[in-house]
C-alpha cells in the first residue's frame, strides 16, 4: 500500500479532501494517507503555516496532495506554497488546462499543458530601493534552471503522448535572460527528434491564447510568464474552480488545485472538489497507477456529462452529492 502525505488544508480543503479521498478508496485503490494540517489554522498552536513535520511527511512519502490553505495576510509569514516550493526545490509547476464536459467555455477542443519554472527570474523577489522614486527588481535566468525546465517540459511530452513543445520568451527584447532561456530550449530540444518545436514570443503567444487556443500543446515559460499564462490557460477552460496543478522537483512531489481555501463557504458542504480531484488523477499517473487514474478521470467525465455538478459550475449538488454521483460512475 502506498503511502502519500495528504495536506487537508483550511476553509474549504478539508472538505474537499475528503471527497476525494473517499473517490479514490470506491476506485479500489488503496493508499495510505498521511494526513497532515497546514495553514492559517495551526499557527495559534504550532507558530507558523508550515510545521517542520509537514515538510519531513513529505521528505518520507515523496508524493504529497494538497488542498488549500491560507497564508495570513499582514503577519509575516511566508506563503506555504513558496515555502513548500522553496524547501524541497519544486522546480517545475505543471498545469494542465483541458475542457471539461458541460462546463460552458468560449472554446472547445482546449488541450493545453503549460510547465513554469518555478525557482527563479523576477520571482526570486531580488528588489532594490535606488531612491525614493525608483525601485529595480532583478531577473535572474540561470542555465542549470532553464535546462532542467525545458528537459522536464520535453519528458512530460514523450510520457503523456504530446506531439510539440512551445517555448515562450521575449527574447527580442530580453537578449541575455530570456536569450539564455531560450538557447537552453534549443539545446534540449535537439534531443528530442521526434517532438516538434516552436517558438513564440509571450506578447503574441496571449493574442493567439485568446484566439485558436487549439493551436498549442505544451508550453514551457521562465517563472513570471508561466505565472501569468496558467491563470489566462485557466480561464480558458472554466476558471480556477476547475484548474489543476503540480509543483515537481527531482525528489518531491506535491499536487494540488490552483483555487484558494474559500472560507467564505466552509462548512457549507457547497465546495467543488473537481480541481483537486483532477490533480489527485495526475498523481496517480505520476506514481504509474494509470488504470485509477483513468477509472476516476472517466466516471467525472461521466458525472459533469449527466448534469450533476456542484452551485460554481451552475449545478445544485452539494460536495457530498457531487462526490457520491462519481462514485456510482465509478
Amino acid at each position: 500500500m502506498r503511502r502519500i502525505t495528504l495536506i487537508n488544508g483550511d476553509g474549504i480543503g478539508p472538505e474537499i479532501s475528503n471527497a476525494v479521498a473517499k473517490i479514490i478508496e470506491a476506485s479500489g485503490l488503496k493508499i495510505d494517507w498521511d494526513v497532515q494540517t497546514a495553514g492559517a489554522d495551526v499557527i495559534e498552536k504550532e507558530g507558523v503555516p508550515l510545521p517542520e513535520r509537514v515538510l519531513n511527511s513529505i521528505r518520507e512519502n515523496k508524493i504529497a496532495l494538497k488542498a488549500p490553505v491560507t497564508t495570513p495576510i499582514g503577519k509575516g509569514f511566508r506563503s506555504v506554497n513558496v515555502q513548500l516550493r522553496k524547501e524541497l526545490d519544486l522546480y517545475a509547476n505543471l498545469r494542465p488546462c483541458k475542457n471539461l464536459p458541460n462546463v460552458e467555455t468560449k472554446f472547445d477542443n482546449v488541450d493545453i499543458v503549460v510547465v513554469r519554472e518555478n525557482t527563479e527570474d523576477l520571482y526570486a523577489g531580488i528588489e532594490n530601493q535606488i531612491d525614493e522614486n525608483r525601485a529595480e527588481s532583478i531577473k535572474i535566468i540561470t542555465r542549470e534552471a532553464s535546462m532542467r525546465i525545458c528537459k522536464f517540459a520535453f519528458d512530460y511530452a514523450v510520457k503523456n503522448g504530446r506531439k510539440e513543445v512551445c517555448v515562450v520568451t521575449k527574447a527580442n527584447i530580453m537578449k541575455l535572460s530570456d536569450g539564455l532561456f531560450l538557447e537552453c530550449f534549443r539545446n534540449v530540444a535537439a534531443n528530442y527528434p521526434n517532438i516538434e518545436k516552436r517558438e513564440i514570443l509571450i506578447d503574441n503567444l496571449c493574442m493567439q491564447l485568446v484566439q485558436n487556443p487549439q493551436k498549442f500543446d505544451v508550453l514551457v515559460l521562465p517563472n513570471l510568464y508561466g505565472d501569468i499564462v496558467s491563470d489566462l490557460c485557466a480561464g480558458l477552460i472554466g476558471g480556477l474552480g476547475v484548474a489543476q496543478g503540480a509543483n515537481i522537483g527531482k525528489d518531491y512531489a506535491v499536487f494540488e488545485p490552483v483555487h484558494g481555501s474559500a472560507p467564505d463557504i466552509q462548512g457549507q458542504n457547497k465546495a467543488n472538489p473537481t480541481a483537486l480531484l483532477l490533480s489527485a488523477i495526475e498523481m496517480l499517473k505520476y506514481i504509474g497507477e494509470f488504470s485509477y487514474a483513468q477509472r476516476i478521470e472517466r466516471a467525472l467525465f461521466m458525472t459533469l456529462k449527466a448534469g450533476i455538478c456542484t452551485a460554481d459550475l451552475g449545478g445544485v449538488s452539494t460536495t457530498d452529492d457531487f462526490a457520491n454521483a462519481i462514485i456510482r460512475h465509478l
